[in-house]
């Protein structure tokens, strides 16, 4: 099985590198509780190799994690950078709060303004390093979707409202829009940096 065979794919974490002489592997987990990375059973990387959490113990701003199938140093150090995914529907819905939700559920949603009119798509929730951000493709002259996109800061001023059972954000622009740099990827660099959550909430 591969990340494409995943119905849902949902980032769970981001092996970095290894750790010790056992075969151990720095991870930069997004799950609410770093480690509860362990807890949603087998993950797969992009290729469809598997991996089994056998241990996880917390480290500073990552874990460090004991995978069933990596036997030595040699082994974790070629999967620096190797990104684990599980299937959304092994995500449980009853642990999350009344003001929680995973990021990758707000994929996708609509974009209202104050006034409840629908002006946009959300099309990804990314984290360049000094915390999350939403952007947004908006409506253009004919009902379509822009192929631009704006990126705003996701915070409760921003965000003020997020529907889950209408599958709707409300959006409130700050006076700036912020533009992403030239070249900027979800997510890239060393995993030991801070992330995106898989689960989260708006601060």
């Amino acid at each position: 099985m591969s990340k494409n065979d995943l119905e849902n794919p949902v980032l769970l974490g981001v092996i970095g590198a290894a750790h010790g002489i056992k075969g151990q592997c720095r991870v930069k987990s997004y799950t609410g509780d770093p480690e509860a990375l362990g807890d949603y059973g087998t993950l797969y990387a992009e290729d469809g190799r598997a991996f089994d959490v056998a241990d996880i113990r917390s480290a500073k701003n990552v874990v460090v994690v004991t995978f069933s199938q990596v036997k030595d140093r040699n082994a974790a150090e070629a999967l620096n950078g190797t990104e684990l995914y599980v299937d959304r529907e092994q995500l449980p819905d009853d642990m999350l709060d009344d003001d929680e939700f995973y990021v990758e559920d707000l994929i996708g949603m609509d974009v209202l303004d104050a006034a409840g009119t629908h002006i946009g798509a959300v099309m990804a929730v990314p984290n360049f390093g000094a915390g999350d951000m939403v952007e947004i493709a908006m409506l253009n002259e004919n009902g379509g979707l822009s192929n631009k996109t704006d990126l705003y800061p996701f915070t409760k001023a921003v965000v003020p409202t997020i529907d889950m059972e209408r599958w709707a954000i409300t959006l409130v622009p700050p006076s700036e829009i912020i533009v992403p740099p030239e070249g900027s990827k979800e997510r890239e660099g060393d995993p030991d940096n801070e992330g995106l959550d898989a689960e989260g909430s708006e601060e």
